[in-house]
């Protein structure tokens, strides 16, 4: 809702790689609320598909491309912070295998651990040696 309590010209129904847009139609004989489909837009590839057989105008295009905007920019913020907690995870991981964890246990997620903090490692050690040889 916007502050003045009218609702937004569009509604966008999130999916995994970008949104369903939607015209919210309010001025119709039976005084309902109508989404009509207009367009899907990707935010990995930037494509925006027009739905329903017609065509996007200038301000169609315009929020559906400040939406996709800002939809990227949430999308890393949010990347990085579940990096930021997968790092305290690690760290409480390591708590737990030292003081807390029956052999067990241990044998159940050893492996695992193991393998994944070895291809993460790799990867970060030749990303940085990257960002060092390129810049």
């Amino acid at each position: 809702m916007t502050e003045t309590g009218a609702l937004p010209p569009y509604y966008f129904r999130v999916k995994e790689n970008g949104a369903l847009v939607f015209r919210i139609e309010t001025e119709n004989r039976a005084q309902r609320l109508e989404l009509a489909p207009i367009a899907t837009v990707n935010v990995r590839n930037g494509e925006i598909r027009p739905q329903g057989g017609g065509e996007l105008n200038a301000d169609d295009r315009a929020a559906i491309e400040a939406w996709a905007g800002e939809r990227t920019t949430e999308l890393s913020r949010r990347e990085v912070s579940g990096m930021t907690e997968l790092a305290e995870r690690l760290n409480l991981a390591a708590q737990w295998a030292q003081a807390h964890a029956t052999p067990e246990e241990l044998e159940a997620v050893t492996d695992r651990l193991l393998l994944a903090m070895h291809d993460l490692r790799a990867v970060l050690a030749r990303k940085r040696a990257e960002r060092f040889i390129g810049g």
